[in-house]
């Protein structure tokens, strides 16, 4: 028998064609089925994948015992029925970021999952990319130290969403990078977020959003629809080394610099004492780690795979996407009290 499983993408918009080809081209998929509401939308993203059954009706879907598992590319707001009624139909499943809409039907599609037994992988791509997979290897490694800070930068002239402020369209992204390279994850009390809307659109256009993260680090995230330059940048600083990720330039996307400030030991008088403090700046080589070239979403496939044949969770599970939903809406919260520090829901299943 073959060990291939079999899956059908759910959503023929912006992000389905693009799962759907790399699901094609796995060696651990075979394609099952497009379903989208617009038949035409759905058979155009089949023959692009050189031809897979199409339908309307996710019922006719779900009822199918030979599809192992569906990928969700649907609006926000329609993830949690759609797989409420996926799990229920003991189908594994992957969904586009963000998880859920807000965090209740977030909590409530990952309890049920769990109660399942079934794989609920959260569509984080960005982590699968080889930038992220190095910076993750080489934070665990210790070869930055302890972490120190966090600071993020997505920035661009783009589209302003109809339905989401600047922080839900953009933010997730840097978000689940942070709780996917960082062994402790986004485990901060609390956030703090500054918006503007100089257009008057109703919602945010531009935010700042920073967190404490265990240890005493702080994580800094800045999101801009209207910025003229594009930026995709990540500076994350250890007490042995600082490493930058710029998305942005394809000759270096990673470079660890051997700068930083080394602080004496010292008795705790003078330790008391911080003016006296001695402080030196630490001044070596800059090195560029080879990175593997391939499509990140080839290594979301790949992921969901090994999760579902080996009975485990996800790298980029239902919790992290679960994680990444309650920071934005304590970011929301903080928003309506003029950037006040807001607490995160720190349950990850209620």
């Amino acid at each position: 028998m073959s060990n291939r499983l079999s899956v059908a993408v759910v959503g023929a918009g912006y992000w389905g064609p693009n799962l759907a080809r790399n699901f094609r081209a796995s060696a651990d998929w075979d394609l099952a089925a497009i379903c989208d509401l617009d038949a035409e939308r759905a058979q155009r993203v089949a023959d692009g994948v050189g031809g897979v059954p199409v339908t309307t009706s996710l019922d006719e879907v779900l009822a199918n015992p030979l599809i192992d598992a569906i990928a969700i590319a649907t609006p926000a707001r329609t993830h949690h029925p759609i797989v409420m009624a996926a799990l229920a139909a003991g189908k594994h499943v992957i969904v586009e970021k963000p998880l859920a809409d807000d965090r209740v039907r977030g909590a409530e599609m990952v309890s049920e999952a769990r109660a399942r037994g079934l794989v609920l992988m959260a569509d984080h791509t960005y982590c699968y990319t080889p930038a992220v997979l190095k910076i993750r290897e080489l934070i665990a490694d210790g070869f930055l130290g302890d972490i120190l800070f966090v600071d993020s930068v997505r920035i661009n002239l783009g589209l302003i969403q109809p339905d989401v402020d600047v922080f839900w369209d953009l933010a997730p992204h840097d978000l689940s990078i942070i709780d996917f390279i960082l062994p402790g994850g986004l485990g901060g009390a609390t956030v703090a977020a500054q918006g503007a809307d100089p257009l008057r659109t109703g919602k945010a256009c531009i935010g700042y959003l920073s967190m404490p993260l265990p240890g005493g680090a702080i994580a800094h995230i800045h999101v801009n629809w209207l910025s003229p330059t594009k930026i995709r940048q990540m500076v994350i600083g250890g007490t042995k080394r600082t490493l930058v990720w710029d998305d942005l330039n394809p000759q270096q996307r990673v470079s660890v610099y051997d700068r930083g400030i080394d602080i004496a030991t010292q008795s705790e008088a003078t330790t008391l004492d911080r003016r006296a403090a001695n402080i030196s700046y630490r001044l070596g080589d800059t090195w560029a780690p080879a990175l593997e070239e391939h499509e990140a979403l080839a290594g979301v496939a790949k992921e969901f795979a090994a999760a579902i044949r080996e009975g485990r969770e996800a790298r980029t599970s239902g919790e992290s996407g679960l994680r990444v939903l309650s920071v934005l809406e304590a970011a929301a919260g903080s928003l309506k009290a003029d950037g006040a520090p807001y607490p995160i829901d720190v349950n990850v299943v209620s």
